[in-house]
């Protein structure tokens, strides 16, 4: 079986954010969600893996390399252009050939993983397995209408009046036969090959389609406010850790802290789920549950929570608490002359922010 993560977004939910950065390598729990994808491939015994990039690929290249480090084989292949996921599969076959395979959308985060499903997969006769959640806004998806005995019904991309709200998750299991169906659908009224239309093909083709409904939480990290819910998530199943050289001076560190290589806190108050970085140094500061605090990142005299900070961001003495902030790489933020108040942020890289 081989993998297939389609990573050719831009992003543009998260702007500013990713005016500068491939949305799939923003760290949640600092780890990029691309390697959250990989990893979830990986442990699923899955290790021959392709991804789809888009504009954003040189960057993805250069971060992920060949794949070693986390003991797959990658191959990257090129999608001129966002025309949908299924012409992502159509544009995959010479990778994929006559292989089954797991389709993972790279910006998806997903609790417990993906072994069982592929498990299941493998164990039964089937030509497709597709993943479903229920959601509040399923206008916002693909959506699953089933038949009173769990079978599908029909599938319908982003509808104005969803038939159901069991949205589909990004996560699908295919057999050679989606080639038949990537290469006879037509473009939607969005211009693109939708997945939903190859699926339903699929059905009328007469091809078995087993719907899983997904009982555990799942995030598409699409928008800021999404960012800050998969972490908290991420982090409430992190096991915590503290590495040999971090460096703890006068500080209160709670037991559901991870501590990573050569960071440093000094007379400070870490309580968690939280998170800090290689080499970020958290001085007369208080860092509250559910944050991610990147690598090189300085934080002195600040209280903050529910927050991520990418990396080589400094934060001096803002003299308010942040809280809900998504703060980009190479941030400054200081303090000017004012009484504190609570300040949500959602800073693109490079910025400096003085507080009035």
């Amino acid at each position: 079986m081989k993998g297939l993560i389609l990573s050719g977004g831009k992003g543009t939910r998260l702007y500013p954010l990713t005016y500068t950065r491939a949305k799939q390598l923003i760290p949640v729990a600092n780890k990029p969600v691309l390697v959250r994808a990989i990893e979830s491939i990986r442990d699923a015994g899955v290790t021959e893996i392709g991804i789809v990039i888009g504009q954003t690929g040189p960057e993805i290249r250069a971060t992920i390399g060949d794949g070693s480090r986390w003991h797959v084989q990658l191959t990257y292949i090129e999608q001129p252009s966002p025309d949908g996921l299924a012409h992502a599969v159509k544009i995959s076959q010479d990778f994929l050939r006559d292989d089954p395979f797991v389709m993972f959308l790279g910006d998806n985060v997903l609790q417990g993983g993906i072994s069982t499903l592929i498990r299941d997969f493998a164990g039964n006769p089937w030509n497709s397995q597709i993943v479903l959640k229920e959601v509040d806004n399923p206008s916002a998806f693909g959506v699953v209408k089933l038949n009173p005995d769990g079978t599908i019904e029909r599938l319908v991309e982003k509808p104005k009046d969803p038939p159901s709200n069991l949205a589909l998750v990004g996560i699908y299991m295919f057999d050679h036969h989606i080639f038949e169906a990537v290469h006879a659908i037509k473009p939607s009224w969005r211009g693109e090959l939708e997945i939903t239309d190859a699926i339903q093909w699929l059905i009328e083709a007469g091809y078995t389609v087993s719907p899983h409904v997904h009982s555990g939480w799942w995030i598409d990290t699409g928008k800021p406010t999404d960012m800050l819910e998969a972490n908290s998530c991420v982090l409430d199943e992190l096991t915590p850790q503290i590495a040999p050289d971090a460096v703890i001076e006068n500080s209160e560190v709670d037991r559901r802290v991870t501590i990573e290589s050569g960071a440093q806190i000094i007379n400070s108050v870490i309580h968690g789920p939280t998170i800090i970085g290689v080499n970020t140094r958290i001085e007369n500061s208080y860092v509250g549950p559910y944050t991610s605090i990147y690598h090189d990142v300085e934080i002195c005299g600040c209280e903050i929570d529910r927050s991520i900070v990418l990396e080589n961001s400094r934060i001096y003495d803002p003299e308010m608490r942040l809280h809900d902030c998504l703060i980009g790489r190479n941030v400054t933020v200081r303090h000017k002359a004012a009484k504190p108040k609570t300040l949500t942020m959602n800073l693109g890289d490079h910025s400096e922010v003085w507080l009035a």
